[in-house]
């Protein structure tokens, strides 16, 4: 029987941690990433972990530790947001790099400058291309059950990659919302119990990790990681598959709202898709074909999945809440736009950068998105490919 609770995003991670029980939790407080560490602490102060809490003194010091218990062959897990993901930034590449399933929940904060303690995606997206695996949430209930999967997805063998479960600062994290937990012994199965083949403690295999890679192999250890990467696909689905079998909630690459018929959708990432779908449920009371696409995988992309999901429609709409300053739109548009050349080219797509800082977006805003989409659907014209949503100009 699930346990039914009612929890904070940060409080129904830390307890999956709990659950997890990891060898090594290494972390350092930032807003609004703290209590994830704060409430784990407390399990560790309880006994109700075997975990080895270690406080470090930083961000940067936080992953360093991680990678030295990882390697060591521990189980390990933190937590971090904005500037703290930021000064770990060297070492998520090695983590990355030395084929390391650290698991990290990423409590999405604006970077600065200027500072700023509040939700857009500048963090997680600046880190897309570090080699971790990226799962983005839209409320409590995935972001737990993200976590438990991402410690599957990340241990598996043929991965061997580390992992961000990604939710939205302030809006899942301190949320309090109605929640479905796992039995804790449950959880312990579907981990089950970690087997790392290399590590720096077995004296059988004497390894070394972290050597100078000069060109004549760094090529070819740079190509084994993406292999992994792409091999992440096939693993996430499989472990998304056992935890349906488990709990009955299904995961995907991406979620399709009202998709079947859908002549306009909108693209968005985390909490902004619940709002989203309740302006495509109005719409649908109007008679207008409407729909949602809410990625969850970033990385690896699901470049065909994606692509082909847009192809029929007449226009999509790609909402980023993370500026990438190229002048061609956020990174999610880069993303689904390449994607959408080979499998959709027919659709027409358009971008908005929304919601930084923690600017607030309302229903009525996303309404005028929609309204745009079916505008160029009827006129087949795109007045504007990239666009600001709530700014004052």
């Amino acid at each position: 029987m699930a346990i039914k609770d009612k929890l904070s995003g940060n409080e129904a991670v830390a307890i999956a941690m709990r659950q997890i029980d990891p060898d090594v939790v290494a972390a350092f407080p930032i807003t609004p990433s703290t209590e994830v560490p704060q409430y784990f602490s407390q399990f560790v102060a309880n006994g109700q972990v075997h975990t080895e809490f270690v406080a470090v003194e930083s961000e940067h010091s936080a992953m360093s530790a991680c990678i030295g218990a990882e390697a060591a062959g521990a189980r390990t897990m933190t937590a971090t947001s904005s500037q703290g993901l930021a000064l770990m930034w060297e070492m998520l590449y090695i983590a990355a790099s030395l084929h390391l399933p650290i698991v990290m929940s990423v409590i999405n904060r604006a970077l600065s400058g200027p500072i700023n303690i509040h939700n857009d995606h500048s963090d997680s997206m600046g880190a897309r291309d570090s080699g971790w695996i990226q799962l983005y949430c839209e409320d409590n209930q995935e972001a737990y059950d993200n976590l438990i999967q991402a410690v599957r997805i990340a241990e598996h063998k043929d991965v061997q990659l580390p992992v961000m479960v990604c939710f939205d600062g302030f809006i899942t994290s301190h949320a309090v919302e109605n929640i479905e937990l796992i039995e804790d012994e449950k959880v312990k199965a579907f981990v089950g119990e970690y087997k790392p083949g290399y590590h720096l403690l077995n004296k059988d295999n004497p390894i070394a990790l972290g050597p100078l890679d000069m060109p004549a192999f760094y090529f070819e250890h740079k190509r084994a990681q993406a292999e992994c990467m792409q091999n992440a696909k096939k693993v996430i689905m499989e472990v998304a598959q056992e935890f349906e079998k488990l709990t009955g909630r299904k995961y995907g690459f991406f979620e399709e709202y009202r998709m079947d018929d859908a002549e306009v959708a909108v693209v968005v990432l985390n909490s902004t898709a619940g709002t989203a779908k309740t302006v495509v449920n109005e719409l649908r009371d109007q008679g207008i074909k409407a729909g949602l696409i809410k990625p969850r995988v970033f990385r690896p992309f699901p470049f065909e999945e994606i692509g082909k999901a847009l192809s029929g429609l007449k226009a999509v709409a790609v909402m980023d809440k993370a500026e990438s300053f190229s002048t061609a739109g956020g990174p999610l548009f880069a993303e689904i736009r390449s994607a959408m050349f080979d499998y959709a080219k027919d659709t027409k797509a358009i971008n908005y950068i929304y919601g930084l800082g923690g600017r607030d977006v309302r229903a009525d805003e996303i309404k005028l998105v929609y309204q745009d989409l079916i505008d160029i659907a009827r006129t087949g014209q795109v007045k504007s490919t990239f666009n600001y949503l709530g700014i004052r100009e």
